[in-house]
């Protein structure tokens, strides 16, 4: 009887299996494994992301009914002690290269953003993992809850997470944003939790673009005001200086700010933003993409298993997330469909 390749077959081939173990060979601790091995890990844990599994013993069922095409795949049924014992010693770093060397691949054939500037556009943002404190007292976030956090950068260029990390729930968001390293001339999208003057005059000197909303707050003075056209609903195109303490102290570079009234809800928002070259519509419709990290988060949310997990320790939590942005990495379509038709 001839052999059909199965779609979770086809999708373990966009990763080349020697790869895969150049990795698990950097990533190991301990002696030798025996009775099984990473790839095993890989497969077992990459199908309960696709399947739905609830456990591990759900899993190794699973596995176990489809034991006749586990050759095809390159690894065979694993027991739940065995995938409970590697998710808890073996290092989940392992996946955390794994997914770099993934968005590496996918980069090389993502579309480009939807607008026509050249520019790389990220999202920054991050969101919280809860946790059940009775399980997990180690992730103690706040009021007898436990929580851990995924920080991601959303390259807009096929909407991929280019940047993800995952730390404990109280880590500020700022925190993660200043040691993330952008190529000169990109334009970062993000809101006020990331708004550091200092930070934006790093940003500023490395030659990247950011562009977020002005906090409530702030102290300024209009340098210059550029006419806009009403009808699209802009409302305002300054040239403004930061005259508050701190960004005077700091030496902060003169702003661009921008008001958008939303012809939707009527909601008014004021821009900050370090370019000056692109319209001010243009800015509107680049914070109005920021949207599209929102829904990466409900996506895997929705769809992975970063909600319940399958083993207590942080090794194997960080190990299950870390599949799944793997998993994500491997589909076989962008499940992000929020796009706009960009004319500025």
């Amino acid at each position: 009887m001839s052999h059909h390749n199965t779609i979770f077959a086809q999708l373990l081939k966009f990763l080349p299996r020697h790869e895969f173990e150049t990795l698990a060979k950097q990533h190991h601790e301990g002696g030798a494994l025996r009775t099984t091995s990473r790839w095993s890990q890989f497969v077992a844990l990459t199908l309960g992301q696709l399947a739905g599994r609830q456990s591990l013993r759900d899993i190794e069922a699973n596995m176990s009914a489809q034991s006749q095409r586990l050759y095809h795949l390159g690894t065979r049924g694993i027991s739940r002690s065995s995938l409970s014992r590697l998710n808890e010693q073996q290092p989940y770093s392992l996946y955390e290269a794994l997914f770099a060397k993934l968005y590496a691949r996918c980069q090389c054939h993502s579309p480009k953003h939807a607008f026509r500037f050249k520019n790389p556009l990220y999202s920054l943002d991050a969101s919280l993992i809860d946790l059940s404190l009775r399980v997990f007292p180690w992730a103690h976030y706040a009021l007898g809850k436990a929580a851990m956090k995924l920080h991601v950068g959303l390259d807009h260029a096929g909407l991929l997470p280019a940047f993800a990390t995952i730390t404990d729930g109280k880590i500020a968001d700022i925190e993660i944003g200043r040691t993330l390293q952008f190529t000169k001339g990109s334009i970062v999208v993000f809101d006020k939790g990331y708004v550091d003057y200092r930070w934006f005059k790093e940003l500023h000197h490395r030659g990247i673009f950011f562009v977020t909303r002005i906090r409530s707050n702030a102290i300024w003075r209009v340098i210059e005001r550029r006419n806009v056209d009403t009808k699209t609903g802009l409302t305002s195109d300054q040239t403004i200086e930061l005259t508050g303490v701190k960004p005077q102290k700091l030496g902060l570079p003169r702003l661009r700010r921008v008001g958008y009234r939303d012809p939707e809800t009527g909601k008014h928002y004021e821009f900050l933003t370090n370019q000056f070259r692109l319209s001010a519509k243009t800015i509107a419709e680049i914070y109005k993409q920021r949207w599209q990290i929102e829904l990466f988060f409900k996506w895997i949310k929705q769809n992975l298993k970063i909600k319940s997990f399958v083993g207590q320790s942080k090794n194997a939590i960080l190990t299950q997330i870390w599949i799944a942005l793997c998993t994500y990495c491997k589909r076989p379509a962008t499940p992000l469909s929020l796009r706009y038709n960009i004319t500025a």
